[in-house]
């Protein structure tokens, strides 16, 4: 009889921990997933600021395959000055 009580009681005893630990767990996340105990102002990361123009017509030109690698390299180069 005290194994059948000590087995009863596991199986409750167990299952509502679980869920108190999960609501536990649930509790310190946001709806985005992330979270907001440990650093709750974070904002995102920034973009990457937009590529130059010209920059991104060179970037065009050679995935098309229209000037190789060394060119491209060069081409880069100069628009950095």
């Amino acid at each position: 009889m005290p194994v059948f009580i000590a087995m009863i009681m596991i199986l409750v005893i167990l299952p509502l921990a679980f869920f108190f630990v999960l609501l536990a767990g649930e509790a310190g996340t946001s709806a985005r997933g992330r979270r907001t105990v440990d650093r709750p102002d974070e904002p995102y990361p920034p973009a990457p600021p937009p590529l130059d123009p010209a920059e991104q017509e060179l970037r065009m030109r050679y995935a098309r395959g229209e000037i190789d690698r060394e060119e491209f390299l060069q081409r880069r180069i100069d628009l950095e000055r």
